[in-house]
């Protein structure tokens, strides 16, 4: 395991056990790695999420472990490729964080206590594909939500997927307008089962906002056009769209709730505080959170200084993009440049997993 993955004593009231026994806010651990995800739930976690990047480095903090069973993997599988061995070690690692949360899914009826596990982001093309791994990983455990990307083809088998009675955590997504695609995509497929008399109600969607990452993509549009805003501006803008997306899912009624990923600074936390959302902050995060042991204060409802949002609609085209309900259509999705750079650290991911196995499995003369 990692340093960081090392299991320790939770300090007494930490900053996030505080904000999620006082609040609606939930925490969610982003990693699958077992330990990591033990000492979160002392702080107060009742669900984690996963992607192609986060599992690569929970194999990569145990090579030992994962040597052994990826070679017992292997002997199972023997006409295996690699690259299908590697999902078979993503399912594992996937399986033993769900039972760690399955008491609190039971607890909780569905709402939390889940496990994400992604789709193979080589399918983000095919619709069908995703909709048939997604049906498949839900039934790894009952307590499994499944990751499809908020593009396109993504958003057809979100709907698919979730008439199909597969609790879905988009992800892959950085704007209000993608967000808001996907909440109407999952009330369709909720209403279609509702229609049939299926049950809806241990299912327990999200919709990720990468915060982050949305504003890693409006530095580097700033920096590429030549635009000078001044310095802190940018650190709100994935906080603009978090607050906005979660507004207009209050105000619209979705059953789906909105995720904070994919953190930069700590505002992707205090300033979501009291929402009915979840926050997702890797291991290392809550760590800080709770070392600097930031006050618990319900900010979801203060808006973003309206100061800020105009100087981001002003100098930073893409912002607006990202952050009005109709700032893209779903055709243009794929196209935003945070999206292309996620996908293609996505499918990298996935081909660094296959090289990882086939340097265990076939090591290199030395």
């Amino acid at each position: 395991m990692s340093d960081t993955a090392t299991p320790t004593s939770p300090v007494e009231s930490t900053s996030l056990l505080r904000a999620t026994q006082s609040t609606r806010t939930s925490l969610w651990n982003d990693s699958a790695d077992p330990a990591e995800l033990a000492t979160s739930i002392t702080f107060g976690a009742v669900g984690a999420t996963c992607n192609p990047v986060i599992a690569l480095a929970a194999i990569r903090a145990n090579i030992p472990l994962w040597t052994e069973r990826l070679h017992e993997l292997a002997a199972q599988h023997p006409t295996a490729t690699e690259s299908e061995l590697g999902w078979k070690a993503v399912e594992m690692l996937s399986i033993e964080a769900a039972k760690l949360l399955e008491p609190i899914f039971h607890t909780e009826n569905g709402r939390n206590g889940r496990l994400s596990i992604q789709t193979d982001p080589r399918f983000h093309r095919n619709e069908q594909a995703l909709v048939e791994q997604a049906v498949y990983f839900s039934t790894l455990a009952p307590n499994i939500i499944v990751k499809i990307p908020a593009t396109a083809v993504g958003i057809r088998a979100i709907e698919e997927a979730t008439y199909r009675g597969v609790s879905i955590n988009a992800t892959v997504s950085f704007t209000v307008p993608q967000a808001v695609a996907v909440g109407e995509a999952i009330e369709r497929g909720l209403e279609r089962r509702d229609a049939e008399g299926l049950d809806t109600s241990t299912m327990g969607p999200v919709c990720t906002i990468m915060g982050g990452r949305l504003d890693d993509w409006l530095k580097q549009s700033v920096e590429r056009d030549r635009i000078l805003v001044d310095p802190g501006v940018l650190e709100w803008a994935g906080v603009a769209a978090l607050k906005k997306g979660y507004e207009v899912f209050q105000e619209r009624g979705f059953r789906t709730r909105i995720l904070s990923a994919a953190f930069r600074n700590h505002l992707q936390w205090s300033e979501l505080i009291g929402g009915d959302l979840v926050v997702s902050p890797p291991f290392d995060w809550q760590l800080r959170i709770n070392e600097n042991n930031l006050p618990v204060e319900p900010r979801i409802d203060i808006p973003v200084d309206p100061k800020i949002i105009e100087v981001l609609r002003t100098k930073v085209p893409e912002f607006s993009r990202a952050y009005d309900v109709d700032g893209m259509t779903v055709e243009e999705f794929e196209e935003f440049g945070a999206t292309r750079k996620t996908l293609r650290q996505f499918l990298d991911a996935n081909v660094q997993l296959e090289e990882l196995v086939r340097d265990i499995l076939v090591p290199a003369i030395k």
